[in-house]
């Protein structure tokens, strides 16, 4: 090979080499810019996909697993309540409008005092309907566990407007004890009082009901108030009967009696709201909560345990130990397998955090042996009802 041919080679083998170069660089340069693109779309996808809907993933590497519990429990749960509280609204309504008439003819003043009452417990369902409206809003960032807690703040204006009805009743008993007044149109007052007593009975029955199937405090509070109403109706009735057989005195009588039985029924209803306001839960919410969790197979023990309720919901907070020679995802499974036996047991359950340790970390011991009878008890399906009746 000549020098010059050499030399020729040499030059095409340094330009292939160039193009090799110039092509490799530019297959660089689209693949980075294709991984540029794909950056910005996975960044966008998960900003705005997660930004405007409400599925969030909660697969942790730390042992943990929250959920919010099941939706469709919860909303159905809320509708019900508002159901009930229309339907409650709408018959008391029905009940007073009635005995408006009869008062305009009678002209009865303890009448009156009852069809007021029967307005009044009619309103009650104002503050309830605007706390389960607010109950079907999402959380947010400064309410992050929702807005069930107005539920039971309506429940704390309900029981003192159930105080406030013992302390009417109070006063109009003494004051008719110290002033009697003559009752007229007996029968037409009768009738009415007959109505108003059956009316609000049926609506506490309904409101009670309701409250117990959905855990509403509030609900339940407001059907007391209704049943205070019907003993109010109760005792203009008994006053009828006592000036239609010459014993006028009994109206008052009466009226102090039905007076303390409101009295206890404030004490009731305080004790239920209370309870809630202050996070406070049935001890067998909590004995039922630890046995179906360590009902599970692989959880050692439950050794932390929170429930409380907000609103008609409950919300769960657990730790349990597992054996330490487990996986992450191992434990992860199990807790996963927690919730679901929770929420399979529990009609008012709409949210749990379940952490799962290692024994050696929550310093307990393990015996990961054969079942005990306990524990496969715990395992079986059962919906608890904590207002049993």
């Amino acid at each position: 090979m000549s020098e010059s041919d050499s030399s020729n080679h040499l030059h095409d083998n340094e330009s292939t080499s160039e193009k090799s170069r110039g092509q490799s660089h530019k297959h660089e340069e689209l693949f980075n810019y294709r991984l540029c693109l794909h950056s910005i779309s996975h960044k966008f996808f998960h900003s705005h996909f997660y930004k405007h809907s409400h599925v969030h993933p909660h697969e942790h590497s730390h042992g943990h697993s929250h959920t919010h519990g099941r939706v469709d429990s919860s909303i159905i749960a809320t509708q019900k309540g508002l159901w009930a509280v229309k339907w409650s609204f709408i018959g008391l309504m029905v009940t007073a409008v009635l005995q408006i008439f009869i008062v305009i003819i009678s002209g009865s003043v303890a009448l009156l005092a009852d069809t007021i009452h029967n307005f009044g417990d009619a309103s009650t369902a104002i503050p309830l309907a605007i706390a389960f409206t607010l109950a079907r809003r999402q959380p947010s960032k400064r309410f992050s566990y929702g807005y069930g807690r107005v539920e039971d703040l309506a429940g704390l204006i309900i029981v003192f407007l159930i105080l406030f009805s013992a302390a009417v009743a109070g006063y109009e008993s003494v004051t008719r004890f110290l002033n009697p007044l003559p009752v007229e149109h007996l029968q037409a007052v009768a009738l009415a009082a007959i109505m108003g007593c059956i009316g609000n009975e049926v609506v506490a029955q309904f409101r009670m009901k309701v409250g117990k199937e959905i855990g509403s405090a509030a609900l339940i509070a407001d059907g007391y108030h209704a049943r205070v109403d019907g003993f109010t109706s109760l005792a203009v009735l008994i006053g009828v009967v006592g000036a239609w057989l010459g014993y006028p005195i009994l109206d008052p009588l009466i009226g102090m009696l039905i007076t303390i039985a409101i009295l206890k029924i404030v004490l009731d209803s305080s004790k239920l709201v209370f309870t809630r306001l202050l996070d406070g839960v049935e001890p067998e919410v909590l004995d039922q909560v630890k046995a179906i969790a360590e009902g599970v197979e692989g959880v050692c023990e439950v050794t932390d345990l929170r429930v409380r309720w907000i609103g008609h919901r409950l919300h769960a907070e657990i730790n349990a130990s597992v054996d330490p020679s487990l996986s992450v995802e191992e434990g992860h499974e199990i807790a996963n397998v927690v919730r679901e036996k929770l929420l399979e047991n529990f009609s008012y359950l709409s949210g749990t955090t379940i952490h799962v340790d290692p024994v050696t970390a929550s310093g307990e011991c393990c015996h990961c042996g054969p079942e005990s009878p306990e524990k496969r008890r715990g395992r079986q399906k059962r919906v608890l009802n904590v207002y049993p009746g």
